[in-house]
């Protein structure tokens, strides 16, 4: 008497395991029902939704084919990847010449001063990882490993080393008894700072407890579109707060040669604004 091989049971079980995995991402994120190749979804993923439990991708773009095997597809277009290996070249540049700039040049002279050049320039590196890792996610596991490196690099270091770095101009000139924001950097940086606590109420407050703070659901899901795209406004005017504080002061003046100045604080900012930029998927901001 023959029996039935017990492969038939197993591959059956494993549709239906794939089948079940669908439907809890769906669950979680109902826009991805054909999420492979979506160019419209508007909010992120969040942390115990799409992969509470499963296989977060570490990457949203995969040359090697391993997202392939884990039921990922490739996210990336045509040149995003030299767009974000050219800008985190850029970002570096910026990062590196600076803290040369202050290491090298006798830092305690500058009292609480030295801080703020090498502060803030690694902030904004870590603005950019922070807005290139969403772009593009768009399957739910991706979107929700996005979302998590999105909130660290953002909450956990750039605003925290900006905020300090901010203080520490501000403490020195109180100091010093110098006047404050008498430059187009120092209004600019300040504007900045305003702005980035508006962008972590509204992306915090559409996220975080799903979205709560803003009705939950779709209505919190329509203000991380304007989060998004604040973000975009906010983030070159970042760039150029940068290329006036590295380019035009008196500081950058002083301690960086023609060269390197324009290369660090007029090149860089500029790469990394086309780079970041050409990676921007606009079907993600609809407002009608």
């Amino acid at each position: 008497m023959s029996t039935l091989p017990d492969s038939a049971p197993r591959a059956r079980a494993g549709r239906d395991g794939a089948d079940a995995e669908r439907e809890r991402l769906l669950a979680a994120d109902p826009e991805s029902a054909n999420y492979h190749y979506r160019d419209d979804d508007t909010g992120p993923g969040q942390p115990g939704g799409a992969a509470a439990g499963g296989n977060i991708a570490s990457s949203s773009t995969d040359p090697l084919g391993a997202g392939e095997e884990n039921g990922i597809k490739p996210e990336g277009r045509p040149g995003d990847t030299t767009a974000r290996n050219l800008a985190f070249i850029g970002a570096a540049t910026l990062v590196i010449t600076t803290w040369v700039a202050v290491i090298s040049n006798d830092p305690v002279s500058y009292g609480w001063f030295a801080f703020h050049p090498p502060l803030q320039t690694l902030a904004l590196c870590f603005f950019t990882y922070g807005i290139m890792t969403l772009q593009p996610t768009y399957q739910p596991r991706t979107k929700a490993a996005g979302f998590i490196r999105h909130q660290t690099a953002i909450f956990y270091f750039a605003f925290p080393l900006i905020a300090l770095g901010t203080l520490a101009a501000i403490y020195n000139k109180i100091l010093r008894g110098y006047p404050h924001f008498k430059t187009w950097h120092a209004t600019f940086g300040l504007l900045c700072i305003i702005w980035i606590f508006v962008q972590i109420f509204l992306g915090a407050g559409s996220v975080w407890n799903g979205g709560s703070l803003f009705g939950g659901g779709m209505k919190a899901k329509a203000v991380w579109k304007y989060h998004r795209m604040s973000g975009y406004i906010l983030f070159p005017l970042m760039l150029v707060t940068a290329h006036l504080g590295g380019g035009w002061s008196d500081w950058g003046h002083h301690y960086t040669s023609d060269v390197v100045r324009f290369l660090a604080y007029t090149v860089a900012p500029a790469v990394i604004f086309l780079c970041v930029y050409s990676r921007i998927r606009p079907s993600k901001m609809k407002f009608w």
